[in-house]
């Protein structure tokens, strides 16, 4: 991880992950939440607020420390006990079976292996316990991707090797996990920003 990664990063990933059009939609995601969860990619805190009551502990994976050092006062004002559970999505420390949720956002597009992430995802998850997701990725239609395909090699050096072209549902269903459903659309705004603001928004399940 270079200088840029370490220190300036992070600062970006809040500006640009922390506006309103984003916050309600982590606040629609986080509501059906509750007992365990683990957060991968927890980043500077931004779906703190959102935790409902019914949740008791978040365990969060986040391997730069300066975002660790962000979320700290939103970590502090919160109600839910938060704890750091290791640096790497591919190789967690948790046992088997010990999740009630695993909470990811805007953090596949970074993580080098995303599908070894949920399927170390899914085996922290007790049987029927859920994956919620909400990630940019690959649009739907061909001249949009053409784009993405074309713009990625420069987001991946300015964004912390973020990926435009992947596809978040189809990589938890190759993980093992049921995909129960996915709401997918672009963020409000011109056209030119649709190769990085087509989002996907969803659940996939543990088999009991």
């Amino acid at each position: 991880m270079g200088l840029y990664e370490k220190h300036v990063l992070p600062r970006v990933v809040e500006l640009t992950c922390g506006g309103d059009e984003l916050h309600e939609r982590r606040a629609s995601l986080c509501r059906a939440l509750s007992g365990r969860v683990l957060e991968l990619g927890f980043g500077s805190g931004l779906n703190v607020q959102h935790y409902p009551t019914a949740v008791e502990e978040v365990h969060g994976v986040e391997p730069n420390d300066l975002a660790w050092r962000l979320a700290s006062p939103r970590i502090e004002g919160g109600r839910t006990r938060i704890v750091r559970s290791g640096l790497d999505g591919e190789r967690l420390g948790e046992p088997d079976d010990s999740f009630d949720h695993v909470l990811v956002t805007f953090a596949l597009c970074t993580i080098p292996d995303p599908e070894a992430a949920l399927v170390e995802a899914r085996r922290v998850l007790r049987p029927g316990g859920r994956l919620h997701f909400l990630e940019h990725g690959l649009a739907p239609e061909e001249g949009v991707r053409r784009w993405q395909r074309r713009l990625e090699p420069v987001q991946r050096r300015l964004g912390g090797g973020c990926h435009l072209t992947r596809d978040p549902s189809a990589l938890a269903a190759a993980a093992g996990l049921a995909v129960e459903q996915v709401d997918k659309g672009y963020l409000p705004g011109p056209g030119m920003s649709k190769p990085f603001a087509h989002l996907y928004q969803g659940t996939a399940v543990k088999a009991a």
